[in-house]
């Protein structure tokens, strides 16, 4: 099967698979200030790592959304990781609030006060990487088109991490058990189990 994306034959393919396809996907669970100290939380499909020295995390709005607006005003912005125990807090703060309601209230969440930035943190998440954003830009689509798409580009300033998610020095995931985005509306998956292969020598 081979088909351009705007031309996919919709009797077979009836939702498009490309989120699908693209997975799993780790949640920007974004926590932001805006300028006048209004405090946002919300969860992003599109988002992940891009560097390790130094640590720096992406994520993109499709819209100009509060966490995003917020991050590039004041350049600062929170990662929270989003586990199967706040699988449903995650979901509920995805949802379409009146301007000025607490997603953590909604949520029933407590925020936890940040080191190096100011937007809080979800005090729940047993890791929350403190950010500071480094570049923002839009998109444009292969003709030059801008497509309303907000990337927010931030450097890890700061890392909280429980240490009951610490084994031998490493991060055990399976004890963390972060979800991720499948695809579609609403799939999700969760780290559970780990295999390993060792890298080619001079990879």
């Amino acid at each position: 099967m081979f088909y351009e994306p705007h031309r996919r034959d919709t009797s077979l393919l009836p939702h498009d698979p490309f989120k699908a396809l693209v997975a799993p996907r780790p949640i920007g669970w974004v926590s932001t200030v805006g300028a006048g100290g209004a405090v946002n939380l919300a969860p992003y499909s599109y988002f992940n790592a891009v560097s390790s020295r130094p640590p720096m995390l992406i994520f993109s709005s499709e819209g100009v959304k509060d966490s995003a607006a917020f991050a590039a005003r004041t350049r600062e912005f929170v990662w929270n990781v989003a586990t199967w125990d706040l699988r449903e807090q995650m979901n509920a703060t995805s949802a379409a609030l009146p301007r000025g309601v607490s997603e953590f209230d909604h949520a029933g969440l407590r925020m936890a006060p940040s080191r190096m930035v100011a937007p809080p943190r979800v005090a729940e998440s047993p890791c929350a990487l403190e950010c500071r954003v480094t570049q923002t830009f839009s998109l444009d689509d292969v003709d030059g088109n801008p497509i309303d798409r907000h990337v927010i580009v931030g450097q890890v300033v700061g890392v909280h991490l429980d240490e009951r998610c610490v084994s031998d020095g490493v991060v055990d995931l399976t004890a963390l058990r972060p979800i991720a985005r499948r695809g579609y509306t609403a799939d999700y998956t969760v780290v559970e189990r780990l295999f390993r292969m060792e890298r080619p020598a001079g990879a």
